[in-house]
């Protein structure tokens, strides 16, 4: 049997042994600490050189502080040098590998976890492999070399940095520390730097001991990729609120083993030396013993995923909120607001409010942002596109330095130029409109409107509610959309739109999906509007008039998912018996979600904002909506998605904002109203022609002269 040492500079308090076979050869491997004493070790190293197959050098403090970093090289060589008959490996090699490939292990089992993560490395120099891999994922990337190494109060923000660092050619190489201050206020200074940084990160690379220092201030909440993790280090982080830990170092037999202690078993089962192992060799060791990274969550599952949102003013109601405009307004209020409009749209983005709070019933939370740029309606489209796509794209850069996933596009910053096609070409970060989701939030809200108004009949036993609708502009993207959702629901469904052609290939394609469906179909809304409980409007009229309000049955549930509105506010004002909606708000998951004001109650979103927020939950980071075509198969599985995560409808939204149930309520009343004086009014028009031959001979009967005479 083969003896295997691992000699480590940390606590002997960690010491083990255990007896395994590797590659056919049974080995006895034992781990010796010497509590920071380098002399010590190097007495071990040359104790078991004459006795040990392989020795394996564990050159990392574990527990007692010799310092803030590593041994510089020259310690770690004297103690290779300390043996000259057996192997002596530091397992750098091997330990490269199983840090890289904790990192892609946890981006591919966790799915897309590292997106545009800000990644903090305390050593970018050590870990410049990890660097290479981490970049594959995230630009985000920020290296303390210079803080640690010079007190450089600058962190690098890129490979490229890095490389120039690590050759001398970055010009904070040429700082030079004054030795009166290297231990006193520069080293303070340092300290306090590389805690913000922590604080600021999502991700810290760094060796488990060199944690030490941080406080729950720096890791609350943080992933942490390391190695040689043992229980004592990890009830640490536990204590400190850490989420994750990725852990490279494999765990055998119940023990964890550094990449030393691996490597040199290794060598003592090949017989091989350190400097003749291959990749393959590892590959076949890491095969043989089945060996994992360990993705460990010591508080639990936790996962936060991180979006973004773009907000915009919709009026110059807006600028009054801000105190100093608002004092200068009441002096010159049309010359200053008009003047200021035009200047806010040139203005940077910034952050309106940073959103916390949401959390999904699966366990995944999320945080975003609201970035709010200064156009108004008026200004976006008083511009051309690509004014538009400039304040978008520095949006985008602004989100992606916060480390958000995923950015959406709200108001009207979705449907200017080619609603969001070209944004998201040019973008560092997936985009997203949220016109699947305000498509389904619309029409999810218009059923709920149908039950809450009453004016159905009652369904027998399990029976559905029985209800007509109709979809004016059926063959557009949108309109097709609510086609298919619909005919899944109501009883019966007409499809409205002048390019016949379409009308019947659509009606051929809606059947295939669903064949029971009751579909029929016409040019115009005018030949069947009287009889319909729920109208979807879906056109690119553009101002047009699509349907005639005034012939819409009382009590009828309209929806109108066009952008610009097909139905203005004077439309719907002249029927207060009709209920118009613009949109469905959605409530979010969450008990103490905290986010400013945008016009709705706490806790609740427009459905726009509420699909980026699914897709973070889920880790969506992609595409997802955008262009004018929407595909139903998208409005179908982000509605699925959120009923996932826990979201709901909150409120039925018209031109005029939220309905309350006063409102509704008030609507049930004129529609029953009207709909009773129709009834009255079609009795009298259809009364039979007996009765009123009736009361003709009954009157002359009274004086039966005059009776006779005009007979």
């Amino acid at each position: 049997m083969k003896t295997v040492i691992g000699i480590s500079l940390g606590a002997s308090s960690q010491d083990f042994e255990f007896k395994t076979t590797l590659l056919g050869e049974k080995l006895l491997v034992k781990r010796l600490g010497t509590d920071g004493s380098l002399a010590k070790a190097t007495k071990l190293v040359k104790y078991w050189d004459k006795r040990a197959a392989a020795i394996g050098l564990g050159v990392l403090k574990d527990k007692y502080k010799v310092g803030a970093h590593r041994f510089v090289d020259k310690d770690s060589a004297k103690l290779q040098a300390a043996a000259t008959k057996v192997p002596v490996t530091t397992g750098g090699q091997l330990g490269d590998i199983l840090r890289e490939w904790s990192v892609r292990h946890a981006q591919v089992e966790l799915g897309n976890y590292f997106n545009n993560a800000k990644v903090l490395f305390f050593s970018g120099l050590k870990n410049y492999k990890l660097a290479v891999s981490m970049a594959d994922y995230t630009d985000n990337l920020q290296f303390a070399d210079p803080l640690s190494q010079l007190g450089v109060p600058k962190l690098l923000t890129s490979l490229q940095a890095l490389q120039l660092y690590a050759s001398g050619a970055h010009y904070v190489r040429d700082w030079t520390l004054p030795a009166a201050l290297a231990n006193g206020p520069v080293k303070e200074w340092t300290r306090f730097l590389l805690r913000k940084a922590a604080q600021k990160a999502s991700v810290i690379v760094a060796p488990v001991h060199e944690l030490d220092e941080c406080t729950l201030e720096e890791l609350a909440g943080k992933t942490i990729v390391t190695s040689t993790v043992n229980d004592e280090r990890m009830a640490q982080l536990q204590a400190k609120g850490v989420h994750l830990v990725i852990d490279g170092a494999p765990v055998l037999q119940g023990h964890t083993l550094g990449p030393d202690l691996l490597d040199a078993m290794i060598c003592a089962a090949s017989g091989k030396a350190p400097e003749e192992l291959l990749e393959d060799d590892y590959l076949e060791i890491i095969h043989a013993l089945q060996l994992q990274p360990r993705l460990i969550y010591p508080n639990g599952f936790k996962r936060v995923n991180r979006f973004a949102f773009v907000i915009h003013p919709l009026s110059q109601e807006y600028f009054k909120q801000i105190k100093p405009i608002e004092l200068l307004s009441q002096v010159s209020p049309p010359v200053l607001m008009n003047s200021l409009e035009k200047i806010m749209a040139y203005a940077p983005p910034f952050v309106y409010s940073h959103v916390t709070g949401i959390q999904s019933p699966t366990g995944v939370e999320v945080e975003g942002w609201l970035i709010s740029v200064g156009g108004t309606p008026k200004e976006i489209m008083r511009h051309s596109p690509e004014f538009t796509y400039r304040r978008l794209l520095d949006a985008a850069a602004v989100s992606k330095s916060l480390g958000a996933q995923i950015m959406g596009l709200g108001a009207f910053t979705k449907v200017v130029g080619d609603a969001g096609v070209t944004v998201a070409k040019r973008s560092p970060l997936p985009i997203t409109t949220g016109n699947s989701y305000s498509a389904s939030g619309a029409l999810w809200a218009a059923h709920d409107a149908l039950l809450r108004l009453n004016l159905l009949p009652a369904p027998k036993g399990k029976e559905r509610i029985k209800f007509k609708a109709m979809v004016v502009g059926a063959t557009g993207a949108i309109g097709s959309v609510c086609v298919r959702l619909i005919a899944k629901v109501a009883d019966e469904v007409y499809l409205v739109s002048p390019e016949t052609a379409k009308l019947l290939a659509l009606k051929a394609s809606i059947l295939k999906e669903t064949p029971d469906a009751k579909l029929f179909l016409s040019a115009k809304a005018d030949k069947d509007i009287a009889d319909m409980d729920m109208i979807v409007t879906a056109t690119s009229g553009a101002g047009k008039k699509v349907l005639d309000i005034m012939q819409v049955k009382p009590g009828c549930v309209i929806t109108d998912v066009a952008r610009p509105l097909d139905l203005p506010a004077s439309e719907v004002a002249k029927r207060p018996d009709v209920l118009v909606i613009e949109s469905g708000e959605i409530q979010l998951p969450g008990e103490n979600i905290h986010m400013k004001n945008i016009g709705l109650p706490k806790g609740v979103a427009y459905a726009c904002l509420a699909e980026t927020i699914v897709l973070a939950l889920e880790g969506r980071f992609e595409n997802f909506t955008v262009g004018r075509a929407i595909k139903w198969e998208k409005v179908r599985e982000i509605y699925k998605l959120g009923l996932k995560h826990g979201m709901k409808l909150a409120a039925i939204s018209g031109v005029n904002g939220p309905f309350s149930d006063e409102d509704i309520a008030q609507v049930r009343e004129l529609a029953l109203a009207a709909r009773a004086r129709n009834r009255r009014s079609r009795t009298k028009l259809t009364k039979p022609p007996l009765i009123e031959v009736k009361k003709r001979t009954r009157a002359p009967r009274k004086t039966s002269t005059h009776a006779t005479s005009q007979v």
